[in-house]
């Protein structure tokens, strides 16, 4: 497997950013993410305990798909406005599996967010 990726985000505040991951395994072929949890995580420093939870989920699939393969995220106004400008954080985008002897969990993408207040338009 090819994890983690990386994307660098510029969040403008009150904004909403979304992206999708589709995580494929070492040979190319999607992961198949039936019974994985996902959880996008935001802090101040890589393995940090203070934490803004933002919106992810493994979608249900909606026909034509074997099975889950692809991840749903986004920054929201709500986790976006806990985010301060000056400072520079820090995410990972992580599923679990935890119907095993031991856990599964990957990361699948990590990363840095830059945050810009929110833009106001010209009247």
């Amino acid at each position: 497997m090819a994890f983690p990726g990386e994307l660098n985000i510029n969040y403008y505040k009150g904004d909403t950013y979304e992206f999708n991951i589709y995580p494929k395994l070492a040979g190319g072929s999607a992961m198949d993410l039936t019974d994985y949890t996902v959880q996008f995580k935001i802090g101040e420093a890589r393995g940090t305990t203070t934490l803004i939870e933002c919106y992810s989920e493994i979608p249900t699939l909606t026909g034509g798909e074997d099975f889950p393969n692809y991840v749903k995220c986004a920054i929201t106004p709500a986790a976006g406005e806990q985010l301060d400008p000056t400072k520079t954080y820090y995410y990972d985008v992580e599923v679990k599996k935890a119907s095993t002897p031991y856990p599964y969990v990957y990361t699948l993408l990590t990363g840095t967010v830059s945050v810009t207040d929110q833009v106001s338009r010209p009247a």
